[in-house]
């Protein structure tokens, strides 16, 4: 399961500051105008040591007050139907007005926790001029300011200790021995991902020989992921056909934040990710968004450009297109990359192949005393550098018991290790180890 929490509220109150203060990176647009948050704004976040997705609602640019406010009410419908847990911003310099109270009546009515995030209290005088926030009845009131971080990590305790272990998959979490998480048969679950008309359902169709999908011209067509068992190479699996999760679009689809929420959480749900690109339009800032997001939860990716039916092709285009991709998916250019046709079947199989393959590397256990000899001998002959004097000795490499390959390298000064000699050691794992198609872990720990 994966656990969701969705930040709503009217424009101009701080739901793209707060989204980028709880990523920890400047992702969401942020601005003084209302309705500037076009996007919708997506991303994964951990507090505690408990990961869980964050959904930013802002999306649209009102054209009338009429619009402005059923769209705001639509969204907030949404996520109560579909997240976990609802943040509620209403904004303390403002105070409260018409549209927060009507977001509080709907808001009310669910049994899902919401908790009321008062913005922009910045000093005492606002923090009393909030207080008339609490008239709306919620239990959960935090006063912060998004800009400072004021007050966040209250909010992020209050969220977090409503999440269950049993709401999260935590691949980075360690697995004990001997557990039933450790015995148990994995069906592999392969999610295909993409924009809008790029062709996912034509790839379902093909693969499953029958219209189980349906197919059109009109981004957007597919509104809820689609789970097909299938029969192939002697192994069972699961494929998941999902919305396509692109920006929003002029008709303002109210649609279109549950499909971004039903996509997010078959990623979480899946093992491997197949990323179909269009080969005509080549890859878009969103499908680089799906990719990292899919890295970032360590997932297994295989790209499949789709269309390649309809390109002009000479001696090396294949070559050529495959070079500029990888140079726009670094750093993480370990990744197969296979041209595809959903229409004439063109490499559609080799493509679950190929899938199957990353599912076998993202579960590869490497031999401690393998593992030891090889690195070893790569850490002698490209030593780490020297760090205000301390000379760095790695002498033991192991690898964690994690769903996300993970290797632990024992050493005397952990926190000396700069990032260009972990990208050297995780180049040499790749170099010895395959792990193609799988983002890869690298801890330093005290020796």
């Amino acid at each position: 399961m994966s656990y969701t929490v969705a930040i709503v509220g009217r424009p101009n109150v701080g739901k793209s500051t707060l989204f980028n203060r709880l990523l920890e990176e400047r992702k969401a647009i942020v601005d003084d105008i209302s309705g500037v948050t076009r996007d919708r704004q997506y991303g994964e976040t951990e507090w505690c040591g408990k990961k869980f997705n964050v959904i930013d609602t802002g999306g649209f640019v009102p054209d009338s007050k009429d619009m402005f406010e059923t769209e705001i009410r639509k969204q907030v419908r949404i996520a109560i139907d579909e997240a976990n847990a609802i943040i509620f911003m209403v904004d303390a310099a403002v105070g409260l007005t018409d549209l927060d109270a009507a977001m509080a009546d709907m808001l009310r009515r669910t049994t899902k926790p919401v908790y009321v995030c008062v913005n922009k209290v910045d000093n005492s005088t606002r923090a009393l001029e909030g207080t008339e926030f609490y008239g709306m009845g919620f239990e959960h009131n935090f006063f912060v300011s998004s800009i400072s971080g004021s007050g966040t990590g209250e909010i992020l305790d209050a969220v977090t200790a409503g999440i269950k272990d049993s709401d999260i998959k935590n691949d980075d979490a360690e697995i004990e021995e001997g557990s039933p998480e450790a015995e148990e048969v994995i069906i592999p679950k392969i999610a295909i991902m993409g924009q809008p008309n790029v062709g996912k359902s034509s790839l379902l169709n093909a693969l499953i020989g029958q219209d189980r999908t349906i197919v059109s011209d009109i981004a957007g067509t597919t509104r809820d992921t689609i789970h097909t068992h299938y029969n192939m190479f002697q192994k069972e699996f699961i494929l998941i056909d999902t919305a396509g999760i692109r920006r929003k679009n002029k008709e303002k689809d109210d649609l279109e934040f549950y499909s971004v929420i039903r996509a997010i959480k078959a990623m979480d749900e899946s093992d491997v990710c197949l990323l179909v690109l269009d080969a005509e339009k080549g890859v878009t800032a969103q499908d680089l968004s799906i990719f990292s997001l899919a890295i970032r939860k360590g997932k297994g990716i295989v790209v499949l450009v789709n269309k390649w039916d309809l390109i002009e092709k000479e001696t090396n285009t294949a070559r050529d297109y495959e070079k500029r991709l990888k140079d726009k998916l670094a750093p993480f250019s370990d990744v197969p990359i296979l041209f595809i046709s959903a229409v004439d079947k063109t490499r559609i199989f080799k493509a679950l192949e190929i899938a199957l393959e990353v599912f076998e590397n993202k579960h590869r256990k490497i031999a401690t005393s393998k593992l030891n000899d090889i690195m070893l001998k790569a850490i002698e002959k490209y030593q780490a550098p020297v760090v205000r004097g301390h000379v760095i000795k790695i002498k033991f490499v192991q690898q964690l018991p994690t769903r996300v390959p993970s290797f632990a390298f024992f050493t005397n000064f952990p926190d000396d290790i700069k990032s260009p000699y972990r990208n050297y050691l995780e180049n040499q794992v790749r170099a010895n180890f395959k792990f193609t198609g799988v983002p890869i872990r690298i801890y330093f720990r005290k020796k």
